[in-house]
């Protein structure tokens, strides 16, 4: 396959996570190891700034930049919740690729971008413009299908399992068989995050937290809720829970929502759970309970994100400029995927955006105890490698050094495109 010879865009998208960066940088500093590629840009603000020719210079950034990139969370290129509405949106981003001679298109975002990514390979192709564009995966939520996991979710889920780990020494001090303490993490309407709170428990320690985890695919029933934590209290000073956001009823209705507006993906905004929950404890079961929630902060902890998860981000990145440009692939998404070893190692993949737009991933329901609130061996196994090691992050004055873009920017070439 012939090298396409022009110039790379990569943009950002979606909710950010403590990894997301480490792709970026992945895409940056393999598109260097290429001649083919003229220039290395990046879209502002996701697809918002392709439409709107909001590009930056990557190339022009210091090597301390780039390495920076490797241990910051957040968005450095800015991210988007924005949906192409109409057919014109694509045709303006075609558009915009074309005068800028934009080869390679980069895109690192969630199954839904993955979905626009897939529309808009099919109009590069049907107007006979060649080019390459590949999705690579990133959500704390691990829900993208076709990859075995996803960029940000080994990280996030390290993050819930310490601050389990730290509420359950303060808890310990507190209760005396009558405190219940409530931890609501984000994962919308799957329970990969509030999975993940179970490696806080110590091997051959089953009374550590949590107690209870709540999750998204085991329907609510108020009456058995409130029998597992009695259950709990009678026999250990407190009882800790972790919620899912999304947790529902038997008739699939949340038992909380944050508001009733949606974005641009039709997605409400949830939240609420745990203060719904320690609402009914203590009205019900008359003891004391507090509730906490992690949100923005779990997602941006990169103090406790996961070296073995900022490594494969990174690796993703490179792979998506290596299977472009090396193997002339477009159209299609990266994966990770585990080699077949006795240990574990990742290993990077691809499959077609069309796949990843039709399907999520699920938690496997085989995974949660008969019990429905814990997760039992298998969980455990698929979890524990992605959460391995820690970053060394850069401190200045005794706080970390996040990575700031100098942000050199690209002439606009075209008439402005109302959005």
């Amino acid at each position: 396959m012939s090298e396409l010879e022009g110039n790379c865009l990569v943009c950002q998208s979606g909710g950010p996570t403590a990894v997301i960066n480490a792709s970026l940088a992945g895409v940056i500093e393999e598109a260097l190891n290429h001649e083919c590629i003229e220039e290395i840009y990046g879209g502002l603000n996701g697809v918002v700034g392709v439409l709107n020719e909001d590009f930056v210079d990557l190339a022009a950034e210091s090597q301390q930049t780039i390495r920076l990139l490797k241990t910051s969370p957040g968005c450095a290129l800015g991210t988007c919740r924005f949906a192409f509405k109409k057919q014109e949106d694509l045709e303006r981003a075609l558009e915009v690729f074309k005068a800028h001679n934009i080869r390679y298109f980069f895109y690192i975002g969630d199954s839904e971008s993955m979905a626009m990514l897939d529309k808009l390979d099919e109009l590069a192709k049907a107007s006979g413009f060649e080019m390459r564009i590949i999705g690579i995966p990133k959500t704390i939520n691990n829900d993208i299908s076709g990859t075995d996991h996803c960029p940000g979710y080994g990280s996030v889920i390290k993050h819930v399992a310490t601050t389990v780990r730290e509420m359950a020494r303060d808890n310990e001090a507190i209760g005396e068989g009558d405190y219940v303490s409530i931890l609501e993490v984000q994962g919308r309407n799957a329970g990969w995050i509030a999975a993940g709170a179970s490696l806080a428990k110590r091997r051959d320690h089953p009374h550590d937290p949590p107690h209870i985890i709540m999750l998204p695919e085991v329907a609510f029933d108020t009456e058995k809720f409130l029998a597992d934590v009695q259950r709990v209290l009678s026999k250990e000073k407190f009882c800790l829970i972790v919620t899912g956001e999304g947790l529902v009823d038997a008739d699939g209705n949340y038992v909380a929502l944050g508001s009733t507006s949606t974005d641009a993906f039709g997605h409400v905004q949830l939240g609420g759970t745990g203060e719904f929950l320690r609402s009914l404890i203590e009205s019900r079961l008359g003891v004391s309970a507090r509730s906490s929630k992690l949100g923005i902060a779990s997602r941006a902890a990169a103090h406790c994100a996961s070296k073995a998860d900022a490594e494969e981000a990174y690796l993703a990145g490179q792979a998506a400029v290596t299977q472009a440009v090396e193997n002339g692939k477009s159209g299609k998404m990266i994966t990770l995927q585990r080699a077949e070893a006795d240990s574990y190692k990742c290993e990077t993949g691809w499959v077609d955006l069309v796949d990843v737009a039709s399907s999520t991933k699920q938690l496997p329901t085989d995974w949660i105890n008969d019990d429905g609130i814990s997760m039992n061996f298998p969980y455990v196994k698929y979890a524990t490698p992605l959460i391995q090691g820690e970053l060394e992050l850069h401190w200045e004055n005794g706080l970390p050094n996040f990575a700031r873009l100098k942000g050199a920017r690209v002439d606009k070439l075209l008439a402005a495109y109302e959005i």
